[in-house]
C-alpha cells in the first residue's frame, strides 16, 4: 500500500527552516537548495510542497502570522477573566517579539517586511496580517476599561489601533539594532498603554 505524505506536517517543517535560514542569513541567503538540507527532505520534497520559491516563503510568512495569533489566543485563554485593557497589554508585548524567545522570529518577521517592500505577493500577505492585528486592537480599545470603570481616553479607537501596531513594530527594530534594551523598549510600551487611560478630556472638533 503506497505511503501516505504528510504534506501539511511537511510544509510547516520546510517553513521552519526557511525561518532558520532567515534568521541566519537573511531571506537572500534562502535557497530551495538550502532549506531542503536544513528541513531533511530532498529537493524534490520542496518542490512538490511548493512550486516556487515565492510560494514557500507566502506560507511560511502566513505561518508566522499564525505563530502569533495562538499567543494572543493562549494568553487570552490562561486568564478568561483578565480585563480588556490587560489583554491589550499583553497583545502589544506579543506583537512587539520584545522577549528573548522570540527575538529569532522578530529578525525574521522584519526581513519579511524588507522583501515585501519590493514583493507585491508578500506586501498582499503582510497587510492581511496587519489588518487582523488591527482589528484585534479595535475590539480591545473599545472594550477596554479602567478599573475604576472610566472608558478608554481612546477617542477613536481605530486611530489607537494604527497608532498602537506601528509603535509595536518600531520597538521591535529599535531592540533588534540595540537602539533600545528590551526593557526599556518595555517600558516605551507601557508608558504609551498608561497614557490611553489618562483623563480623557472633551472630544476633538
Amino acid at each position: 500500500m503506497p505511503r501516505r505524505i504528510d504534506h501539511e506536517g511537511r510544509s510547516r517543517l520546510i517553513a521552519e527552516a526557511v525561518c532558520r535560514l532567515a534568521d541566519e542569513r537573511g531571506l537572500e541567503g534562502v535557497t530551495l537548495r538550502d532549506v531542503a538540507a536544513r528541513a531533511g527532505v530532498s529537493m524534490g520534497a520542496v518542490q512538490r510542497c511548493f512550486r516556487t520559491k515565492e510560494e514557500m516563503l507566502l506560507f511560511t510568512l502566513g505561518q508566522i502570522g499564525d505563530r502569533i495569533h495562538e499567543r494572543l489566543r493562549a494568553r487570552r485563554l490562561e486568564s478568561p477573566a483578565q480585563s480588556a485593557m490587560t489583554v491589550l497589554g499583553h497583545a502589544a508585548t506579543e506583537i512587539a517579539l520584545l522577549q528573548e524567545e522570540h527575538r529569532a522570529e522578530a529578525r525574521v518577521w522584519l526581513a519579511f517586511l524588507a522583501q515585501a517592500a519590493v514583493s507585491a505577493p508578500l506586501a498582499k500577505t503582510l497587510k492581511a496580517n496587519y489588518a487582523a492585528l488591527e482589528e484585534t486592537f479595535v475590539r480591545l480599545l473599545s472594550e477596554a476599561v479602567d478599573t475604576t470603570g472610566r472608558a478608554t481616553a481612546a477617542r477613536d479607537p481605530r486611530r489607537e489601533a494604527r497608532t498602537l501596531l506601528a509603535l509595536t513594530d518600531g520597538l521591535t527594530a529599535h531592540v533588534l539594532i540595540g537602539h533600545l534594551t528590551p526593557q526599556e523598549a518595555q517600558e516605551v510600551l507601557h508608558a504609551h498603554l498608561t497614557g490611553l487611560w489618562d483623563a480623557p478630556g472633551d472630544p476633538a472638533p
